[in-house]
């Protein structure tokens, strides 16, 4: 099983990108609509994840940035009724952070926006995922920082982490760089310009 491919980045328009490896070989991988690797432009260096998925008439890849967004796919594919292409969609429309958000506090609504899954689906994944999937990953502060605001982190500030994630930078780098966003009653807009001010 090919878990995990390092090579020149080729962009394509239809959810899919090439890698091609130093032995001249391309892989073709589906990544999710907001992956991090749309980052990079045709010719990077690139790291990818991959999920291969057989079935009788395909082999697929599917790419991810991070081992930990990877088994969130998997943990998706294992629910009844969803398949490869439906745990990609759900990938597409929510950042990593935002699903785990929406599973463990039961937000149906939110993984509906996925396109093609609708909401028994949706209840479906939470119903069989939420004992297996964790809030996103805890803060650790720096030194400076306060060790309580982890667990103060609600309504606007924890859209601006989603949106950070969703840029490619760690839950952990997002609510450092939101602790020190300094205001009262400020917007989503506001954390998140404040935050790449010290990102």
């Amino acid at each position: 099983m090919i878990r995990f491919l390092r090579g020149i980045f080729h962009p394509s328009s239809d959810g899919s990108a090439i890698i091609e490896t130093d032995s001249g070989v391309g892989f073709r991988i589906n990544v999710p609509a907001n992956s991090g690797l749309y980052k990079n432009v045709d010719g990077d260096e690139v790291s990818v994840y991959t999920s291969m998925q057989v079935r009788e008439d395909a082999v697929n890849l599917y790419g991810f940035t991070s081992m930990e967004d990877l088994e969130l796919f998997e943990l998706l594919i294992t629910v009844n009724g969803v398949g490869a292409k439906a745990g990609l969609s759900v990938m597409s429309a929510l950042a990593p952070a935002q699903l785990r958000m929406a599973i463990t506090s039961g937000d149906a609504a939110s993984i509906t926006k996925a396109n093609g899954i609708g909401k028994k689906t949706a209840e479906r994944i939470i119903l069989e995922l939420k004992d297996k999937v964790t809030g996103p990953a805890g803060f650790v502060p720096e030194e400076d920082g306060d060790a309580d605001f982890a667990s103060s982190v609600t309504g606007e500030k924890e859209e601006a982490i989603a949106a950070l994630a969703a840029l490619g930078y760690t839950r952990n780098e997002a609510l450092n760089a939101i602790s020190k966003v300094k205001g009262e009653e400020l917007t989503c807009e506001d954390y998140i310009r404040g935050a790449l001010k010290n990102l």
